[in-house]
């Protein structure tokens, strides 16, 4: 079967992460999506999934696939985009990272963490403190993702503030990361500096804004728009690539 080029962008906010403007609504996403010529997205708040099955069933009808994860906060404050195969997966990363997420939130100082469904409606509030960091080191993060058959990907390491470079001053050898992400005004020099980690290096549009949504993609030389496809494009994998 001939490979085809997607455009991915798999960092993606939703109206739960508290950060996020409250136009990030399932149905808006991938409107914005679909304009941006999107063919697969990621949806990965801070530290929870509870929207993903929303945009999801708004990505069906778009015909766009919406991948589930999260952005984990670390211990040491780096954070981490984790995507895994199905809900069920994905549900049970949720439930280890809410056990190790302590506080709870203050929406008058961190912004509201809305619940919807795939028509927008708001169906609830999320409590806990999403912005927070889990008491989990990186290490121990990426294992418990690997456990579960998901896609660990360090999130902006060109950043200082939360990337792992920036938070641990290099990428820890041994660590079974999937790819680096950075931004998109990450230098040349830079990103040729990050292959030596011998790691993929993609750059996605971390939107917490409609706007930004495919502002920055990642073209994917794929079968098919698939879970394992992109998996096996991260890999390298018997043809599947990134086209940087």
């Amino acid at each position: 079967m001939p490979l085809k080029e997607f455009r991915v962008d798999l960092h993606i906010h939703s109206c739960l992460s508290p950060c996020a403007d409250l136009s990030m609504l399932p149905g808006q996403i991938i409107k914005q999506a679909k304009s941006k010529c999107l063919e697969i997205i990621g949806i990965c708040d801070h530290n929870s999934a509870e929207n993903v099955l929303a945009v999801k069933a708004a990505g069906e009808k778009a015909g766009i696939l919406v991948l589930g994860g999260m952005e984990i906060s670390s211990r040491e404050e780096v954070h981490l985009l984790s995507f895994f195969s199905d809900h069920r997966r994905l549900l049970k990363m949720q439930e280890i990272i809410y056990q190790h997420l302590p506080g709870e939130n203050k929406q008058d100082i961190f912004g509201e963490q809305l619940v919807v469904d795939s028509s927008d409606k708001i169906i609830g509030t999320n409590r806990k403190l999403l912005i927070g960091a889990v008491n989990l080191g990186v290490e121990e993060i990426i294992s418990l993702i690997k456990s579960l058959d998901g896609i660990a990907i360090a999130s902006h390491v060109d950043r200082q503030a939360f990337g792992m470079i920036g938070q641990l001053g290099f990428i820890p050898a041994g660590l079974k990361l999937d790819a680096l992400e950075v931004t998109a005004g990450c230098a040349l020099d830079k990103i040729l500096e990050y292959k030596k980690y011998g790691l993929p290096i993609v750059k996605f549009s971390d939107a917490h804004f409609l706007p930004d949504i495919g502002s920055v993609s990642t073209l994917f030389s794929l079968n098919a728009p698939e879970f394992s496809e992109i998996r096996l494009a991260l890999g390298g994998v018997e043809g599947r690539r990134i086209n940087s």
